[in-house]
């Protein structure tokens, strides 16, 4: 039987995985600084796949959906997000626009199994698109329609790749053998790390990518290891051991905390200047999640790790 209350203890873990995840924005900005965008995304999900997939057995899932998984959150969210933060769009609105994969997952789920999406999911939308509106009247104010338009097809990627862990999950249970879902993001990033490396390689360019690894320094691997182990790793295995004792409804608003860290932490490390325009965008479009996620909280399962 599980508790409605998050314990002390939980509430604790809960606020530290929110933690990685928000100041991963900052953190991933910083490694910008030393190694082009694609690349950088292909050595996360390289220590993401390497050693765990010589401790973890391959779960439960077909490799289709490996695969699925692994380019569309690997080549298709990070990928986009991480170009997007190379200059196109400031770490903390890039954090709070992500959070648009809420919206996203309710409609590619509308469209895989024909769940109609309900009154106040839509409600919550509209605060949503007048905070993008809002963000798109101060173009070039540290933010691009480019950066825009990037940072929402890695939320509408990260949808997908939500819909394909469902997926998978279902398809696992019916077999009589529950899915590990941190199995699940190791072997998918078989997929991920090679999309992500070719991407650069023809993007980038191999002498681009050299250079990096030639001229980098010490630095780079704090980063690495943040972004692989802290906001992959032990992010995603903790979120999905809370949602395995407690209510959806129960852990699932505690993302919304996910951009308040990525604002501080870019104020406070970055000096991101807060204009009035910029909080007031975050604030529609974190109403418009709030209202979402609380209005039903058993019904808001379906949103997927953050980022």
């Amino acid at each position: 039987m599980t508790s409605s209350q998050l314990s002390a203890r939980d509430a604790a873990l809960a606020l530290l995985i929110v933690f990685f995840w928000g100041t991963n924005f900052v953190v991933v900005r910083w490694g910008l600084g030393t190694l082009p965008p694609l690349f950088m995304a292909a050595c996360r999900f390289a220590l993401v796949l390497f050693p765990a997939i010589f401790f973890l057995k391959k779960p439960n899932v077909s490799w289709g959906s490996l695969a699925l998984y692994g380019l569309c959150v690997g080549t298709g969210q990070f990928g986009l997000l991480y170009i997007a933060m190379d200059g196109f769009i400031s770490p903390g609105v890039a954090s709070v626009v992500m959070q648009m994969q809420v919206f996203f997952t309710i409609a590619v789920a509308a469209q895989r199994t024909g769940e109609k999406p309900r009154a106040h999911q839509l409600a919550g939308l509209v605060p949503a698109i007048a905070g993008l509106a809002l963000i798109l009247m101060h173009n070039g104010e540290d933010i691009t329609t480019a950066g825009l338009v990037l940072v929402l097809g890695g939320a509408l990627c990260w949808a997908a790749s939500n819909q394909t862990t469902r997926e998978a999950s279902r398809a696992a249970a019916a077999r009589g053998t529950p899915m590990n879902p941190l199995a699940y993001v190791v072997w998918a990033s078989l997929f991920a790390m090679p999309g992500l490396l070719i991407a650069s390689l023809v993007l980038e360019g191999p002498a681009r990518d050299f250079q990096a690894i030639t001229t980098q320094n010490w630095a780079i691997w704090p980063t690495l290891m943040w972004q692989s182990a802290a906001n992959t790793l032990f992010g995603y295995t903790m979120w999905a051991s809370l949602l395995s004792r407690y209510p959806a409804g129960t852990v699932a608003p505690m993302s919304m905390l996910v951009p308040v860290f990525g604002i501080g932490a870019s104020a406070l490390v970055l000096h991101e200047a807060l204009p009035l325009w910029k909080l007031a965008a975050c604030l529609l479009i974190m109403a418009g999640l709030a209202f979402n996620l609380l209005w039903q909280p058993r019904k808001a399962a379906i949103i997927g790790e953050p980022d």
